[in-house]
Order: C-alpha cells, then structure tokens, then sequence
C-alpha cells in the first residue's frame, strides 16, 4: 500500500485507455495522435467563450493531488459505534473529499452543502499548494505550528471572487466523482456568488446536467437595502451526475378522489377532463348520448384527447361512461383516468416549494435553540428543507454527503426523513475543526440530541455516529538525514507514528483499501495473534510480528470456513522474521485460494 488516496488522473487515464487506446504510446498521451484523431473538434480561435480567474489551474492541480493524510476513529466521541452506518469526519473537507474517494467513488446519491457565501464576512479556507494536511494541522492548532487563524475574505484584498472561487473548484470536482451515476448536488448560496457558482457547476457537471434552481424565503420583512429593494430569497442549486438518469419525486399524490362507484373492473377512478389543446379535423368530432341524444363537442378552441377510433375502444373498455341524466350545462359523459394508469405515485417537485414560511431562518434558529439550549450559529439551514430535498432526491438505503455540515443540519434531516419514508439512509458529514472554535462539537452534539428524541418514537433507529478526524498517516514517512542513516534504518524498522494504535493503521488500511468506513468489523485470535475480519470485504489484517507458515495454513482454514467469494490479507511488513519467510507465507496463502493482487504488506 503507497499510502495515498486515489489517484484520479491515473484512473482516468485507464478510463481513456479503454475507449481510446490508438491515442496512447508507452503509457502516455501522444497528444498528435489525439489532434488526429479529432482534428474536426478542437478549438483553434483564441476568442472563445471560457470562465476563467486568476489561481484557476494550480486548484485543477490541487484536486488531482492525492491526499498522504488518514482518518482516526474516535471512539470516545462516537455514538453506538458497533452498530451505525453514520459517519462525522473532523477535517479539512478538501483533503477529507480525497480521502474519501476509494471508499465512496460512485457510491453517494445526493450531497448537500452550505457553503460559504462570500459577504466579506465569512472564513474562507485558504488551500496550500505544498501540503495541505501540514497547513491544515497548522492553522487548527494540532501541531507546533504558528497556529494561524481562518482569515475572513475582504473585498478590499483584490481577489474577492478569486478566493473564493480557488476554494470551491476543487471541492466540487471530488464531490462530483463520489455522486451515483443517478446522484444529485444541491449548493446553497446567495446574491454574491450564484452567478459564478452557476458558471463553476455548468462547468464542472456540464450545463445538460443542470437540474435547475428553488428559491428559499430567508426571512419577512418590509425594509429594503437602501435603494427600494426587498431581498427576502437565497438560491439552491441543482445539478445532477448525469440527468438522464437522474430522477426526483415530490410530494406523493393525492389519491383521495379516486373511488369505483360503478365497480369498473380497472379498478379506482376519477372524472378527468376529455379535451387537449391541440388536434385537428380527427380529434373534433360530436359525441352523442344513447339516452339522451344529446350531442357535445370540444370546448371552444379545443380538441379531444382522442380519435373516433380511440373513442369506440374507449367506450367498450368503460373509460367514457355515458351519464342517463345530466344539467343542461353539463357534459354527456365522464371521461375516466384510472389510478392504475398513473405513472408516478408522485407530484414534480416545485422550484418554489422554498417559499413556504415554514422554511425561513427564523424558524431553524429557534429550533436550534431549542434542542441545544443556545444560539450556535448566525444563519443555521431548517431542518425541514433539508429533510425535503433528502426525501425528494433518495431512497431508503442511500448515502448523504455534506462536507460544509456546520451544525449538522444535514444529520437531522437524514434521521427525520427516515422516520418519515422508513428507510436506514445514511449520512456522511464533514466539518473543519477551527482554532478558538468548537463547531464539531455542537454538530456532534446536535445528533445525539435529536437521535435522543427520536428513539423515543423508534428504538430501531440508527441514530448513532463514528467520529474520525483528519491527520498525518499512520505510517512513518522515508524523510532520511544522510548524515545519520543508518541510525534511520533502524528507526524505520517499526514503519507506524508513535502514539498511533492498531485501530487507528487498521481503519488507515480500510479507507485506503476502498472499503466503507462503516463496515462491521470481527477480531478471531489465531496462534494467539488478533486477526481483523472485515466480512463484506473478505478482508484480513494482521498486523502482529513472527508470522509463520503454520499460521497462513490456519488463515487459509479460516477462509474456507467463512466462504469468502474474494479474499485479501493484509501484514506489516515487518511481521516475518525473514524475507524467506515472507515468500514461504505468499506461496501457501496462494495455494489456498489467494489472488497475486490479495497480499498486501504495510
């Protein structure tokens, strides 16, 4: 194991070999061949439409720089840890979003994030280009470092929008990667940035992919900003991972007047309107009663919904029933539409469902309030609003991403919707710890609360967490002094950080193994040495010294009994007492049923 996350130029280019192999020589680009290959599709003319700012291409760069950091569980902070799916990830969420990406790749189904706004009041996270987990650990005060504060982004420090920008190019491109093919992206944002927020995401997801914008009422009130204008609105908005795929559900539809008063073998019905907008000389045409001898047309300007020819199939069925007795004003007939014809169970979700009062600032900070007996934060998101889009946009196991959680808003919501739409979603929060701030503390704490009132409707609930926090790997760095490196060899004899635990590299090797952060894990004692089963993985760590031939023999027993379907099994690399030793385990690892690519040394 190399100890990074994904790198995801190279799967990329494994992705473009396979569509485009001509293209490539000695594992490389040969851009000529390229430019051959689509000669007819590149842009020549150096006036063309492009959104660009100063510091665009080093951010590119950053978020193809895959992470050397880890994720710590923290168990102490965590809530009913054997049992949940949740995560709560204390960390930069840039260099988290990289951690993430083996483990979740493809896997997520909706993100939602409130980012910073950019008012010039707000803490924008300045990335460092050299090493953004030593910056990281340095401005938040978990290393010797100078200890530097968030700084607020002025307008008067020249690159207003462009610091902005840098910091939310990166972040979006990973956060697309982790969306399901089906996936969703909402971004909160207001009148300062939506403009180039707009402009990024079309960019990054594609302008086909744009789900469109809702509108939320922030708050009511009858000034104005000085110049005659009531602003009382923020945006979301809505981009989907490929569109065409990509499908929401409003609120469910009302069914109630629906019934079958003349037992129609179809089943339920309602009166539905016979006409159309549009036709011609075959859809205008009388219909006339049997019992009346009546005669209707179409509404003036309008056709019916239907041939001469459909109309007699439709009266053999029953779906136009005749009337015996009607109003001089009334139609002659009642044109059917049957419940089991309707496609979706569900309305369309309306762009302004946002401006119902119900979803101001007001309430969610008197809500908060409430359940944490303070006031946290300025403008905290309604949980009903989230718990919307949540139930609009998922189903019932699916994974929710907020990577700008502040106080767990997102959390709430996941809980509430499950509670609603029985389900076991599951959420996925990361928040930045920031120095002389507690904020994920108040996140945490906000969970266990509203988890507490909700076990009381439903003991069956997850509403636990895992806590992991960002930090240096759990494996020591090949930074030699030439002077002394001898005395070095030695000290890397033992490759893990002081201070480190075996649960820490264990769930290091999980999260750079691609496996999920939540998975249940088992420890058996083999030779009296701990083995860590990671069942839906068919994963095996040790990370204990003398390992024997005799040992991969009981491994290999162990294997068969747990009908493993695939099988890894993962040592440090300092567990055999020699290299002969090392080679003797791999061949009889390997005769009993272990791939080439299955052992693994750390």
């Amino acid at each position: 194991m190399d100890g990074k996350s994904k790198d995801l130029t190279a799967q990329k280019l494994r992705e473009l070999y396979l569509i485009l192999p001509e293209i490539f020589a000695d594992g490389r680009i040969d851009f000529e061949k390229f430019k051959e290959e689509f000669t007819d599709y590149i842009i020549r003319e150096n006036e063309r439409y492009s959104f660009t700012w100063n510091g665009k291409n080093a951010a590119l760069r950053l978020s193809r720089t895959p992470s050397t950091g880890t994720l710590r569980p923290c168990r102490e902070k965590s809530l009913d840890w054997e049992r949940t799916g949740n995560l709560y990830i204390e960390g930069e969420n840039l260099e988290v979003l990289k951690l993430l990406q083996k483990s979740y790749y493809g896997k997520i189904k909706m993100i939602y994030i409130d980012p910073p706004y950019n008012t010039g009041n707000d803490f924008i996270y300045r990335d460092d280009f050299r090493d953004n987990l030593e910056h990281y650990l340095e401005i938040t005060g978990q290393t010797d470092g100078e200890g530097r504060r968030l700084g607020t982004n002025t307008e008067s420090n020249g690159r207003f929008h462009t610091d902005w920008l840098n910091m939310m190019l990166p972040r979006i491109r990973l956060a697309r990667n982790l969306l399901k093919e089906n996936g969703v992206l909402y971004v909160s944002i207001d009148e300062n940035e939506v403009g180039n927020l707009r402009k990024l995401l079309d960019e990054v997801f594609g302008e086909d992919n744009c789900i469109g914008e809702i509108i939320r009422k922030t708050k009511s009130m009858t000034g104005d900003n000085g110049n005659g204008f009531n602003l009382q609105h923020e945006y979301l908005l809505a981009y989907a991972r490929n569109r065409s795929r990509c499908t929401l559900h409003g609120e469910e539809k009302d069914f109630s007047s629906y019934s079958n008063p003349d037992q129609d073998p179809n089943g339920d019905w309602c009166a539905g309107d016979p006409s159309a907008r549009s036709g011609g000389e075959s859809t205008s045409f009388p219909i006339k009663n049997p019992y009346t001898g009546r005669v209707d047309y179409p509404p003036q300007g309008r056709y019916w919904a239907f041939s001469r020819e459909t109309l007699e199939k439709y009266i053999e069925t029953g779906k136009i029933k005749f009337k015996e007795t009607y109003g001089e004003q009334e139609r002659g007939f009642i044109f059917k539409r049957y419940k089991k014809d309707v496609v979706s169970r569900y309305n369309p979700v309306d762009s302004l469902f946002g401006t119902d009062n119900v979803y101001m600032n007001q309430g969610a900070t008197v809500h908060l309030k409430k359940l944490l007996g303070g006031a946290y934060f300025d403008y905290p998101k309604p949980v009903e609003f989230i718990q919307k889009l949540v139930e609009y946009s998922t189903e019932k196991d699916d994974i929710i991403l907020d990577f700008f959680s502040g106080t767990a808003t997102t959390a709430e919501a996941v809980l509430n919707a499950n509670q609603n739409q029985p389900g076991r979603r599951r959420f996925i929060l990361v928040q930045m710890r920031e120095a002389g701030q507690d904020i994920c503390s108040v996140g945490e704490e906000r969970i266990r609360k509203a988890g507490a009132e909700l076990k009381q409707k439903n003991q069956k609930a997850d509403t636990g967490f895992r806590v992991f926090f960002l930090d240096k790997s759990n494996l020591k760095k090949w930074q030699p002094d030439y002077d002394e490196v001898e005395d070095y060899l030695f000290h890397m004899i033992d490759n893990f950080l002081e201070g480190r635990t075996e649960e820490d590299v264990v769930y290091e090797i999980l999260l750079k193994s691609g496996c999920d952060l939540c998975m249940k894990m088992e420890t058996v004692e083999i030779q009296g040495k701990k083995v860590y089963l990671g069942d839906q993985e068919g994963l095996m760590i040790c990370l204990e010294e003398g390992i024997t031939t005799s040992f991969a023999k009981e491994l290999a027993e162990l294997k068969k009994q747990k009908n493993y379907h695939k099988w890894s099994v993962i040592f440090r690399d300092g567990g055999f007492d020699s290299d002969s030793m090392k080679i003797n385990v791999r061949e009889v690892l390997r005769h009993g049923g272990l791939g080439e690519d299955g052992f693994i040394t750390i």
